[in-house]
């Protein structure tokens, strides 16, 4: 048993390949990804049904084009909160859940409390989202925005052979 097999206690190399496959081909077909993965269909169907059940695998989407859909103006935001205590943090992630222009929250530990990414059709309709949705946030206290130029890599997790 290699390290990355003690990491994940369950997870051998086919369930590695079967997650690697399917992170990028999640519409595949189980004979295809059987054939990949080198089992039969059976044992493998068996294997993703397992992983989905484990919580390995948490759903499937599909990608879309940001560009097609006038969606590729993106924006990270630095924001600073006025109070950190567990009660204004749990209103504060409730709220910005909420608000669909935002693609993605993290709480972050260092000189501001969350990155934000936004994703809108242009500048405009990101200084609506900033003033009118994020800014009136629960105890939001300051913000600094990052426009983004280009989009060097995003794609998600794709450190499957790291584990």
């Amino acid at each position: 048993m290699d390290q990355n097999e003690q990491d994940l206690p369950g997870i051998d190399r086919f369930d590695r390949k079967i997650l690697e496959i399917l992170s990028v081909e999640a519409r595949i077909s189980m004979t295809e990804l059987a054939q990949r993965v080198g089992l039969s269909k059976t044992p493998v169907l068996a294997r993703v049904r397992r992983l989905e059940k484990d919580g390995y695998i948490t759903g499937y989407r599909a990608q879309l084009s940001t560009q097609k859909l006038g969606l590729d103006h993106v924006a990270f935001i630095q924001l600073k909160l006025s109070d950190t205590r567990e009660a204004a943090l749990a209103a504060f992630n409730a709220a910005i859940r909420k608000i669909p222009e935002v693609e993605e929250c993290h709480m972050i530990a260092g000189g501001f409390d969350y990155l934000i990414k936004v994703r809108s059709r242009d500048i405009r309709d990101y200084r609506r989202v900033l003033s009118e949705s994020i800014s009136t946030l629960p105890h939001v206290a300051s913000s600094s925005t990052y426009v983004a130029m280009e989009a060097v890599k995003e794609s998600g997790f794709d450190q499957l052979n790291e584990f």
